[in-house]
């Protein structure tokens, strides 16, 4: 299925930067050694959110193309990197579907944190490998396939009071969103990126009752824009709260098990 990119994160800005868990630091460290990231590389994140990757990325390489069609988590991810003092970052609104409009130069690498499911991959894949040097790379970081994953220790709660208020379904901007049938792997292992590696983290991370509802509004089927109106919003965080705190307590501590998965793929051969 293909996604409209525009509208899929409306709101969730401001909230995906605070809450969303991000990447661990050896997933950094990863990339610069696989690849011999020595600053001199032009790299492109694809779906950049709040700036996840690319804040974590631009000291490894020359200049980072940060493009997401959310022009508020531009706006967020930008105010990020002056804080960071970070200035080799061009935020760019754009998506995969349109990336001629942009006027990227040739790149040594695509990155791509949970954003590639919302793509045509095997277009993209396609587009990428006129775009990508001969020895460049696409790197996915991912919390690994769907079906793998540790659901948290809310996860119930959360699923109940969402549907009460947005239906079963999980949306997706103004539509809603299934599960790919073919893995990532599956879909590279057919493009012109088929040499694969993949390294897997597992790691642990603490929240507080503010941080899951916060959490919530991240997601692109309970971001704010997904309420009809900022009443509705208020009324989910305002049950969500209230199941949350009835079931952990008001000063709980929960854990939430992390999986990351890096996929990177190359060429065959280094290209040759």
């Amino acid at each position: 299925m293909t996604y409209d990119p525009r509208g899929l994160f409306t709101g969730a800005a401001p909230f995906y930067a605070r809450y969303r868990p991000g990447y661990p630091a050896a997933l950094f460290t990863t990339l610069r050694d696989r690849l011999g990231l020595d600053g001199t590389q032009q790299a492109l994140d694809l779906g950049c959110g709040t700036g996840q990757i690319a804040l974590h990325l631009a000291p490894l390489v020359a200049h980072v193309y940060a493009v997401d069609p959310d022009p508020q988590m531009l706006h967020e991810g930008a105010k990020l990197a002056t804080t960071a003092e970070i200035d080799n970052i061009s935020w760019l609104e754009g998506d995969s579907y349109h990336l001629d409009a942009l006027d990227l130069p040739e790149l040594d690498l695509v990155t791509m944190g949970a954003s590639f499911h919302w793509t045509d991959r095997p277009a993209l894949l396609a587009d990428l490998d006129r775009r990508l040097t001969p020895t460049g790379a696409v790197a996915l970081a991912s919390g690994g396939p769907p079906a793998t994953a540790t659901e948290p220790p809310w996860h119930d709660i959360v699923t109940q009071v969402r549907t009460a208020h947005l239906g079963s379904q999980r949306r997706a901007g103004t539509s809603t969103y299934t599960h790919p049938r073919l893995t990532h792997t599956e879909v590279l292992a057919t493009s012109a990126f088929s040499d694969i590696d993949i390294t897997t983290w597992h790691w642990d991370l603490h929240r507080n009752i503010d941080s899951v509802i916060g959490l919530q509004f991240s997601f692109s089927y309970s971001a704010p824009g997904q309420f009809s109106d900022e009443s509705a919003r208020v009324a989910f965080e305002h049950d969500l709260r209230t199941a949350l705190v009835d079931r952990f307590g008001a000063d709980a501590v929960l854990t939430e098990h992390l999986t990351t998965e890096l996929i990177i793929a190359t060429r065959p051969n280094g290209g040759a």
